[in-house]
């Protein structure tokens, strides 16, 4: 079952991760992305929005699959940073490595 932690996008300040909620999750990051990895960082990006720190923790590896080429910044229609904000993730999941 997961956890909902409804202050974890406050957290992601820290993290650098703090535009998370700019995103409304219209999906032009995912199109843009590279990958084309199961909707790839528009989920990674939902889940912070949910404060589903489990399912980050759990799908972690698919950050690093981040190329951290820009396009899904620059074509953000929001101006949400999605790629700052999968770089804030991977600075959170490795401060939560050894708690998990």
């Amino acid at each position: 079952m997961t956890l909902i932690h409804h202050d974890f996008a406050d957290q992601m300040d820290r993290f650098g991760g703090n535009t998370a909620l700019e995103c409304f999750n219209c999906g032009t990051c995912a199109a843009i992305c590279p990958l084309i990895y199961e909707h790839f960082p528009r989920k990674m990006i939902r889940y912070l929005q949910l404060g589903a720190k489990d399912r980050i923790l759990e799908n972690a590896k698919e950050l690093w699959r981040c190329l951290h080429c820009g396009l899904c910044s620059r074509t953000c229609p929001r101006e949400a940073d999605p790629g700052e904000v999968i770089l804030g993730l991977k600075r959170y999941v490795v401060a939560n490595w050894r708690k998990s």
